[in-house]
């Protein structure tokens, strides 16, 4: 052991990091050293836990919070209940906490709910995502949470996948712009900062996480967790673009996926997650795994453990989200390194990585939250940027039956007006998944604006809105009244696996709904969903208008600025719009290509 007189290197915030990583962990031990590896749920996390298992990291998966609506200052008393646990141990070592905000601090009751990726791709503005980065940074922190798992710079091949709308395109060169999202989690680096070293700011910021590396939105049929079928080349020109430019930004750490390439899972793929992207492209910051990542190597899931933990580290996991059976994982991992299965060097590699953006972060001199953030939360800034985000993103599909003859904008003094739809008066359904649970829910279900609640704020004193969730027979007969309507109809909430769909039909009998309004009121349809879905001939015939808005989140002022002419139509399609699901997947570069919208498409409502 060292002695006691020699100064602690790791502890001098003014002395190099590399410095202080080789300091550190010349001083810890085997157990130290494993227990950084490790990450937890939030519900096991105890100080038995980081007194003898030494924890290096805890998370919260979607919808596990410390309590029912818990707002900011809520999370960061747990959270720092946490850090003073760790700082605790012996070499006092900070624990970075992990959270999916992935559009805005989704997680937390009262935060900003930007729109999804699929919206922000539409906007096609590197710089708004970047600034929705930097909010969602300050109301992450407030929250006492270190890390973001986000970006996900995934390539859309297939709508028919579940996290489609996390995705902020299928084409490799939007999704690398957009990709900014790292530079405002994290702040922007000096243009002399070496490419894939971390970077982090200051305490404002929090650490990003690019993910899934590589492939997991070119899976065969656009299934979640599935095989995408591709050469090396592809790989790298398509799925591993996007990753050059969060490199170039110094995102900290990445994400294995899931997936698989060529049968060969990325949790175990040597060649991918360190011949290529530790070796070849110089990443410095650490793999982390996915959600029970190493369970899946194995069927039935979690058989074999012992042999997972092998081939996941040995592969280049340097983190692993076990996140309950923490003590298995441990002690696996003691016995792997013992029996020499895995090297010490592997272990060494792992831990330097975590450490370095550990001290980047500058979690050993700021480890607890700052509560002086706490009023950024949900502040009137951020909302208007989100509503910002929001009118950018809404794509304009159709504008009258006719060329010459535009719907819209819409006259906001109309003397009377149907607004109708399952997703007109639903923030839950405005947000979608990943919103204060994993699957997202229905209702109101965080502080925010609905369609309904924006169009009422934003017509005339004299106008009287009607509003039905399902369009009446009463009014129905009644609809000579109405100089027109708006529908909104849409997707439930989905994440993930339960999102996959092979039928992309609009859910709650949209379709239905929608035409039998529109045979008797001139409509527009705001259509609420993750993906392109499938648009009918009679829905594309009978309506006057129809805006894709995407997963808008809280803010929907957003929708109310354009459809009444405050702004103009900006969006354009990130993804193109396929006319039956049987001619998925669509390549804008085939010569088969023939959408229904394409890739790029999106109308003004204003005459130029």
């Amino acid at each position: 052991m060292v002695g006691k007189e020699e100064p602690c290197v790791y502890q001098n915030p003014d002395a190099p990091v590399e410095a202080r990583v080789k300091d550190l962990i010349s001083r810890m031990t085997l157990a130290e050293k494993i227990g950084q590896m490790t990450q937890i749920e939030r519900r096991v996390a105890s100080p038995v836990a980081f007194r003898d298992f030494f924890i290096g990291s805890v998370l919260n998966s979607g919808g596990s919070a410390p309590f029912e609506d818990a707002k900011s200052s809520d999370w960061a008393d747990m959270i720092d209940g946490f850090q003073r646990s760790a700082l605790a141990s012996r070499l006092g070592i900070p624990m970075i906490y992990g959270t999916d905000a992935v559009h805005g601090n989704n997680n937390v009751y009262g935060a900003t709910v930007f729109p999804h990726n699929i919206g922000l791709g539409a906007t096609r503005e590197a710089d708004l995502v970047r600034r929705i980065g930097a909010a969602t940074a300050l109301e992450v922190r407030a929250s006492g949470v270190h890390w973001a798992f986000a970006p996900c710079v995934a390539v859309l091949g297939d709508p028919r996948w579940g996290r489609s709308y996390e995705c902020y395109g299928e084409d490799p060169g939007l999704v690398s712009e957009m990709s900014s999202l790292v530079s405002g989690l994290q702040g922007e680096p000096p243009e002399e900062h070496p490419n894939g070293y971390p970077f982090v700011t200051g305490s404002n910021n929090v650490v990003a996480c690019a993910k899934h590396f590589a492939g997991d939105g070119g899976t065969d049929k656009g299934v979640n967790e599935g095989n995408t079928i591709a050469s090396y080349e592809d790989l790298e020109k398509i799925h591993i673009s996007p990753y050059l430019k969060c490199l170039a930004q110094g995102v900290s750490t990445v994400m294995a996926s899931y997936s698989s390439w060529n049968g060969s899972n990325l949790h175990s793929n040597y060649f991918l997650l360190t011949e290529v992207l530790k070796e070849k492209l110089g990443f410095k910051g650490f793999i982390v795994s996915d959600w029970e990542g190493l369970d899946r190597l194995s069927e039935p899931r979690g058989s074999n453990y012992r042999n997972c933990v092998k081939t996941a580290v040995n592969a280049g996991i340097d983190m692993v989200m076990v996140p309950f059976k923490y003590k298995m994982f441990i002690q696996d991992m003691t016995d792997l390194v013992e029996s020499g299965d895995i090297s010490m060097d592997r272990v060494n590699d792992a831990v330097e990585r975590i450490l370095r953006v550990k001290f980047v972060a500058g979690l050993f001199e700021h480890p607890l939250s700052d509560r002086s953030l706490l009023g950024t939360v949900g502040c009137k800034e951020h909302r208007e940027l989100g509503r910002e985000a929001v009118r950018k993103s809404l794509v304009l599909l159709k504008n009258g039956k006719h060329a010459d003859k535009p719907f819209l904008p819409l006259d906001r003094n109309a003397k009377r007006i149907l607004v109708t739809g399952t997703h007109a008066d639903d923030l839950g359904y405005q947000c979608g998944g990943w919103t204060k649970t994993w699957f997202g829910q229905s209702g109101r279900i965080t502080i925010g604006t609905t369609l309904l609640d924006a169009i009422k704020a934003a017509v005339g004193e004299k106008t009287e809105v009607i509003y039905e969730k399902t369009p009446s027979k009463e009014t129905l007969a009644s609809s000579e009244g109405f100089s027109y309507a708006i529908v909104a109809v849409g997707e439930s909430p989905y994440a993930e696996s339960v999102g996959d769909n092979a039928e992309l039909i609009i859910p709650f009998n949209g379709s239905d709904i929608v035409t039998m309004v529109a045979e008797r009121i001139p409509t527009l349809v705001m259509l609420i969903s993750g993906r392109p879905v499938v648009l009918e001939p009679r829905v594309l015939e009978k309506t006057e208008a129809l805006v894709a808005a995407w997963l808008p989140g809280t803010e929907g002022q957003g929708m109310a600025d354009v459809i009444f002419g405050d702004y103009d139509f900006e969006g354009k399609l990130p993804v193109s719009w396929f006319k039956t699901v049987e001619h998925l997947p669509l390549n804008a570069r085939a010569n088969s290509y023939d959408p229904l919208f394409p890739l790029g498409f999106g109308l003004n409502s204003k005459p130029v």
